[in-house]
């Protein structure tokens, strides 16, 4: 793969994560700001929007950082920006775990309804986060 070609899959990788951030910093605003004007009280939801939105925050952050250092790649650095992705790929997994355990012990738990939506927040985050990483990795594709 040239320079060029992996230049232009990290910037499309980092748009989508960018897009993705602000599809989420505006879905959980937009979702705590329904909550307040209607004046409704929905732990689910409000714990949920909370979670979308600060998550948002966070990734918006990192596409920022991650486009300053954006630069050509040679060889060592296509492997390490793929170890990189691997690792990201497998912690965004493990948010996801972590989601599924707050879900569950939630609602086994008294049924808190808060922690169910931070955990499906948090599911839903790091599953799209790691089908964010493991698109790039498959466009990235075997490296020769």
């Amino acid at each position: 793969m040239w320079a060029d070609t992996l230049y232009a899959l990290e910037q499309g990788h980092l748009l989508r994560l960018g897009v993705w951030a602000a599809v989420s910093i505006m879905g959980g605003t937009a979702l705590l700001a329904w909550l307040t004007l209607r004046q409704v009280t929905a732990p689910l939801v409000r714990h949920f929007a909370m979670q979308t939105a600060a998550w948002g925050a966070v990734n918006a952050a990192i596409a920022l950082w991650a486009w300053r250092g954006l630069t050509m790649r040679d060889f060592a650095g296509t492997q390490k920006l793929l170890s990189i992705l691997w690792l990201n790929t497998g912690l965004d997994l493990g948010y996801a775990a972590v989601g599924l355990t707050l879900v569950i012990v939630g609602w086994h738990w008294e049924r808190r309804m808060g922690a169910v939506g931070a955990g499906l927040g948090v599911v839903l985050q790091g599953l799209a986060l790691a089908l964010l990483d493991l698109r790039l990795i498959l466009l990235i594709g075997p490296l020769r």
